[in-house]
């Protein structure tokens, strides 16, 4: 499959990220904490306006329930239209907003609406000048993530896409590993992603050619493209095979070839075991890594030469305690203040965008 290029300026997206973070978040702060006496008390850092559009997906509530009790974030309120979720963030004692209230009362918005509305209310917060967290998938279409990326660049805004797994310490090793060249040279790498679709899950996730890849895939898409780069092919295999035969793609493959490599992602929405089977292996010249499972996380590498912090062969490696959500909530607010960049670039974000509508047939 062929997907159009994005050529970018020749400074690192990285480096705008930060800049951008830096001109909302760093003037705010009105001290210089780099400057502190020695044995001084640093001063705590204000508290951020977000706002959130929609709470509907799946991980809504719980990043607004975070949100809620971290000393990072002032919640000012959620526009929502769906009853049910209007009542969770009631008891949550978030008050019930405008979209336009939310966005004017916001430093920093985060799109937690339906996967269909992604894109729409993340434009819209955008051009509104706002920071912007937007849940997985961002897009439908490369074009509409390119004017994300456009729009965060121009008016230097934090762009975030919701990613779960980006913090995981199992991943975040994983990259380190694959970065200092412990593993080697990448050859392959097998990812499994899987869960058992509820009823409204297909009907909202079969509006789509990717079916569960798109939604749920993308967790393991977003790494396979920032370990190995673009593609030179990508073949999906999108199949429903659901007793009740809808529209939904519910059990999927996708072959990724590089130019010197290749990673396979299976997916599926049919699953019926308790835990969800999720795990995500890499092999390289130099040793190998998997995550199995990935929450809680468990990482094994296993190396032909001692590397770094790890012995030669076989190995458990300790991880730290890992809450979904927390970390990358903890980062974004970080950004918005100019303390620290983003750890995935906007160059990188357009690339996971390009794989992913690769992989899910959903190219043009």
């Amino acid at each position: 499959m062929k997907s159009d290029s994005f050529d970018f300026e020749d400074s690192t997206m990285k480096r705008r990220q930060f800049l951008g973070a830096a001109v909302g978040g760093a003037a705010a702060l009105g001290s210089d904490l780099s400057g502190l006496a020695q044995g001084a008390v640093a001063p705590v850092a204000r508290r951020i306006p977000i706002g959130f559009l929609g709470a509907v997906h799946s991980h809504g509530l719980p990043k607004l329930r975070l949100a809620s009790k971290s000393p990072d974030w002032e919640v000012v309120g959620v526009a929502e239209q769906d009853a049910a979720t209007r009542m969770a963030c009631e008891k949550l004692g978030v008050p019930l907003l405008n979209q336009a209230e939310v966005i004017e009362r916001s430093e920093v918005i985060t799109v937690e609406s339906a996967v269909p509305d992604h894109a729409r209310h993340a434009l819209l917060a955008l051009k509104a000048g706002r920071h912007v967290h937007v849940e997985k998938p961002p897009a439908e279409t490369l074009e509409e993530m390119r004017e994300m990326i456009r729009l965060a660049q121009q008016a230097r805004r934090v762009f975030q896409p919701g990613y779960m797994w980006r913090n995981n310490p199992a991943f975040q090793k994983i990259f380190e590993a694959a970065r200092a060249g412990w593993l080697g040279s990448i050859y392959s790498i097998r990812a499994h992603m899987s869960n058992a679709a509820s009823p409204g899950q297909r009907r909202e996730w079969g509006q789509f050619k990717g079916g569960s890849m798109f939604e749920l895939g993308v967790h393991m898409l977003d790494p396979i493209a920032r370990l190995l780069g673009k593609p030179v092919k990508v073949t999906p295999f999108l199949r429903t095979d659901h007793p009740v035969q809808d529209a939904f793609r519910d059990n999927n493959v996708a072959v990724l070839e590089f130019e010197r490599g290749v990673a396979v992602l299976l997916n599926n929405s049919l699953q019926s075991s308790r835990l969800p089977v999720r795990s995500f292996e890499v092999l390289g010249t130099g040793g190998s890594a998997s995550i199995r499972p990935i929450e809680p996380p468990v990482l094994e590498i296993d190396l032909a030469q001692a590397a770094g912090p790890y012995q030669a062969g076989p190995q458990s490696v300790p991880l730290p305690r890992y809450e979904r959500y927390v970390d990358d909530l903890a980062e974004l607010a970080r950004a918005v203040r100019g303390e620290r960049p983003l750890g995935v670039t906007l160059e990188e974000e357009s690339l996971v965008q390009e794989v992913i509508l690769m992989a899910c047939g959903m190219a043009t």
